[in-house]
């Protein structure tokens, strides 16, 4: 069915494209009859017209879409609660949140010349000639990194130093082998490489041996056979890249009969509902989803001319939330 067109409407009214355009557009500085406006207004209704994003954007000087990049990964608890939270700080300001999962070898270019976004929310770095087009463009880019970074418009959250606190939570409680359990979706290797090489610099710091490594599946009998494992070779506390891979070492203690944390302590990542509701809770890391967010709807916003500054970076990005696990 044809998209219904202003030229539609102003047939249908009995007026041109030029006064349907006056009342569509609010025009208060034109001189309309009430019965006029009246009358395009309920004509529009009736045929089921809406405006052209493009020429409203083209008009207005910005489009109100903001595109939100996804790299390739798996949407779990954390990305949702990311996206739920810059959907809300951007509603507030008339913005609205487009999410794209980036797959394949398209380049990015084909997706925002399309959509016209008025700013980009990116989740992984993008390609140089793609920051490059939509900075030419007039387009915002703003983004998080998983090392540091002190650019104003990327929000950092180091992957390694996550990694890196789990481990000395450990040693302070007087573990000295740990194991690393890992997740079976290569779709997530960027974020555990980087916690692995923060647990492995940690247990080097004081003197302990390599943690070894094992992907671990979310099922108790294959977990049990981890877990079985590393407890013959001496191993008394694991590091769970997330708190869903913790849940499944717990399960899988517990298929072999291990007391946690008299025989194993655990600690994931994420502090997810599910974490406290364990048998024993969870030890996890909390992660300022909220407050990374917040900044990156504030870093777009400022782009905009929508705001006065820059936000200022939250102090507490992230931190361990002790619990009955360790």
């Amino acid at each position: 069915m044809p998209r219904v067109t202003s030229a539609d409407v102003a047939r249908e009214s009995g007026v041109s494209r030029t006064t349907v355009s006056y009342v569509l557009n609010g025009r208060a500085d034109v001189v309309l009859t009430d019965a006029t406006r009246k009358r395009v207004l309920e004509t529009a209704a009736r045929l089921g017209y809406t405006p052209s994003a493009p020429a409203r954007a083209l008009r207005s000087g910005r489009s109100d879409l903001v595109l939100c990049v996804l790299p390739d990964w798996t949407v779990g608890p954390a990305i949702d609660t990311l996206v739920d939270h810059l959907t809300t700080a951007l509603a507030d300001h008339g913005l609205s949140l487009l999410v794209h999962i980036r797959r394949g070898a398209r380049p990015l270019s084909h997706l925002w010349g399309a959509v016209t976004p008025c700013a980009v929310v990116v989740l992984s770095p993008v390609g140089a000639d793609d920051a490059r087009a939509m900075r030419q463009a007039g387009i915002p880019v703003v983004g998080t990194a998983l090392d540091e970074a002190s650019e104003p418009d990327v929000f950092a959250v180091p992957q390694a130093s996550i990694g890196a606190v789990q481990a000395e939570h450990l040693v302070e409680r007087g573990h000295r082998v740990l194991a690393y359990a890992a997740p079976l979706d290569d779709r997530l290797g960027a974020f555990a490489v980087r916690r692995l090489a923060g647990v492995r610099d940690a247990c080097a710091r004081h003197g302990l041996p390599t943690p070894p490594l094992a992907a671990v599946d979310l099922d108790a009998e294959a977990a049990a056979g981890v877990v079985g494992a590393w407890h013959a070779h001496g191993v008394t506390a694991v590091v769970a890249y997330n708190d869903e891979v913790a849940l499944a070492v717990l399960a899988g203690a517990r298929a072999q009969g291990l007391d946690v944390p008299g025989d194993l302590a655990v600690i994931g990542v994420d502090d997810l509902p599910a974490a406290r509701l364990a048998a024993p809770a969870l030890t996890t890391v909390w992660q300022a989803i909220d407050a990374q967010a917040g900044y990156l709807a504030a870093a777009l916003l400022a782009a905009l001319g929508l705001a006065e500054q820059t936000p200022t970076r939250p102090d507490d990005v992230f931190h361990v939330v002790p619990r009955a696990s360790t």
